[in-house]
Parts: structure tokens; sequence; C-alpha cells
């Protein structure tokens, strides 16, 4: 999260496919042969470019301030990777790039209300498989486009950006990579990983005490703001996992917040959850604006105090930094590993997943597997 917010691993489905079929490709095919079989290291690489592409032009430009997705630097990202796995050249690799840009960007309004839809789910493999497109027309000497960018009028920057050019504060190698934030805990939007932490530290305090709440305040962050907070109906799952305070009422009331409470049925069974939106009003901290945009912390913070119609208070209840961030990474990977075996138990049989999670906790042997022998593991 920075100037832009995105999912860097959405990348991963393009670059997973070609370095499988890499591995099993004919001689001749694109990409075949171009350095040998691909191990799952030559694959952890590719995400890594992958990541830094996406996530270093993220860090200073904000492409939803001028209602574009994020998943176009899924794209550019994907093209780039994905032109260097089919074993391109600089100049095709640029011409992939100069393509990506060309296709202009993917409009944000199917994150919002009232258009928020299933959209949002898709949007990523949409991006990622036409990085692949792209990457296989540059291979097969499409031109570049030496001005995809720069050209006056016709240009991204001035077309779509406004007229600004991107910075790029920093070179790229693997921040992205290392400062990646896991999503462990709740299946919440990662502007409201903190707040729904702090509201399930708050449940015990209130769960006897809801009908008391006479005002509940939010600490929280610029992008919170402008992003997943909302007062009104909502219209569907996608509506409610983007809803801030949504978000925060049911692990008040339930003390915990999973997939199966975005759903209407849920929502229309707990008329309290919109009586505790109804009672939310919602606070830029101006420090926390600051450090979710500092480098050296990227912190996500948010707060709560819940305020009761007899007088008193919670307190405040604030949490930085969630789970999943790198400064909680001691904390945090246990519980990786947990949410990783409970999604495998989901898909394959036991022998299968205790297979794959003893390979992915020996990292010599992991790095060395061949990726097409990596994915039979995983055909169910």
């Amino acid at each position: 999260l920075a100037a832009e917010w995105g999912h860097p691993s959405d990348n991963l489905g393009a670059l997973l496919a070609l370095a499988d079929a890499r591995c099993r490709a004919p001689a001749g095919a694109p990409g075949a042969g171009a350095t040998g079989a691909m191990t799952v290291r030559d694959l952890l690489h590719a995400q890594i470019q992958a990541y830094e592409i996406q996530g270093v032009l993220a860090l200073e430009n904000s492409f939803n301030r001028v209602g574009l997705d994020h998943v176009l630097l899924v794209r550019v990202a994907t093209a780039a990777v994905a032109a260097r796995l089919l074993g391109c050249d600089r100049e095709q690799v640029m011409s992939a790039v100069s393509h990506a840009w060309a296709d202009g960007g993917a409009l944000r309004a199917y994150r919002h209300a009232p258009n928020t839809c299933a959209r949002k789910s898709w949007a990523a493999g949409d991006a990622t498989a036409r990085g692949v497109f792209l990457a296989l027309k540059a291979h097969g000497g499409e031109d570049l486009l030496p001005s995809a960018l720069t050209a006056p009028t016709w240009g991204f920057y001035d077309s779509l950006f406004r007229g600004k050019r991107f910075r790029l504060t920093r070179g790229f190698s693997s921040y992205v990579m290392e400062n990646v934030l896991f999503k462990v805990s709740y299946p919440a939007e990662f502007h409201a990983q903190t707040a729904v932490e702090a509201a399930v530290i708050l449940h015990e305090r209130v769960r006897d005490r809801v009908a008391e709440i006479e005002r509940i305040v939010i600490h929280t962050h610029e992008s919170a703001i402008r992003i997943i907070s909302k007062a009104g109906p909502l219209a569907n799952p996608a509506d409610r996992d983007h809803c801030l305070q949504y978000m925060i009422a049911v692990p008040l009331l339930h003390g915990d917040l999973r997939a199966e409470h975005y759903e209407d049925a849920f929502h229309l069974a707990d008329p309290r959850i919109d009586r505790l939106r109804s009672c939310m009003e919602t606070i830029e901290e101006e420090r926390y604006t600051r450090e979710y945009l500092d480098p050296d912390k990227r912190s996500i913070a948010n707060a709560l105090e819940i305020f009761f119609r007899s007088g008193g208070s919670t307190g405040r209840v604030a949490v930085e930094y969630p789970i999943g961030h790198r400064r909680r990474r001691t904390e945090g990977i246990p519980l990786l590993i947990a949410k990783f075996e409970r999604n495998l138990a989901r898909r394959l049989p036991q022998p299968r997943c205790r297979r794959i999670l003893e390979l992915f906790l020996d990292r010599r042997r992991l790095e060395k597997i061949p990726v097409s022998e990596f994915m039979e593991l995983c055909v169910t």
C-alpha cells in the first residue's frame, strides 16, 4: 500500500502457467529452452521481478486518483516478466511493455458503489492474461511503441494521467517482496485489517452492551477514508467487503470476520450491523496518513473508541501494523503456514497436503524442483 495499492501476487497466475508450460514445451516453442527447464527458484526470481515492477510504480504514482484501477500495473509487470520468460530480447521486452501502457487502464468503477460487483474478483486475472498475450505478440515481432507514455495528446501521460509523468524514487531490486503484506487474519480489504483487529479486541468489552452504544469513533488514514469509508445501503458482498464500517461492525458483534459474513443472508439476519454503522464517525489521523506513506514504516493504522449512552467509553484501542506486515513477521509466519495448511486441506487429500507442506518447509529442495513437477503435486 502506497500512493497506489494492489496485489503483486496477481502476477503469479501468468508466471506459474508460463513456467509450467516452458518446462513441458517441445523444442522450438516460444520460450522453450530459453534457460533450460524452470525450477521453483527461477519462478521465485520472476516473481520478485514482477512484484518489484508493479510495486515500485505504485510507491509514488496514484492511478486511483485519476479513476484508473491498479490492475493496469499487473498487466505491465506481467507483460515485462512474461516476455523475459519467453526468451525475448531487450527490444521485444520493451515492445511488450509499451503495448501494456497503450492498452490504457480499466476504470475503478466496479470497486465503488453503485457499480461494485464481482468484476473486482476477476479483473486481475484478466490483466495478467492480457500481459501474457502482449508478451507473445512481442515475441512474434510486434513493433515497439516508442512514445506510448510520452506522445503529446495521444500518450498515456496526456490522455490518462492528467499530463503528469511517473515518479520513480528508488531503483528496481527486491524492496516490494521484502515488504509485502500477507493477508493472514481476516478476509478484509487491507486498509481495514487493523480496524478489524481492534474491533475483535473490543468485542469482549461491548458484546453485552451493544444496545447502549451511542457513538463509535474511527481514527484512520486518508486512503481508507477515500476508498472504503461508506454510508448507506450496501448492495452485495463485493460492496460489504470494501466498507470500513461494515468490517468493523461485524467483529464488534461477533468477535470475528469471515468470508460468509459478507453474504446477503448474514447481513439481513442481523439488523444490529447497520445500526452500528449509523453510529460511526470517521476521522483522519494525520500521523496515520504520514506513516502510511513513509517508506520506512508503511503503517496501516486504525484506532477505535466506543462511547455509551450512559456515559463513559471503552478507551481508544489502536493497531498500527497488521499481522501480515514486515514489522510483525515473527508473529505472522506461523499463522500464514496454518492458513496454507487449511487451504490445502480444502482441495487435496491429506497425504498430498503433507508432502506439499514438507516441500515448502525445505527451502533447498523446494528451489531445485522443476515447476512442472511442482505443479503435478497440486493437480486434484
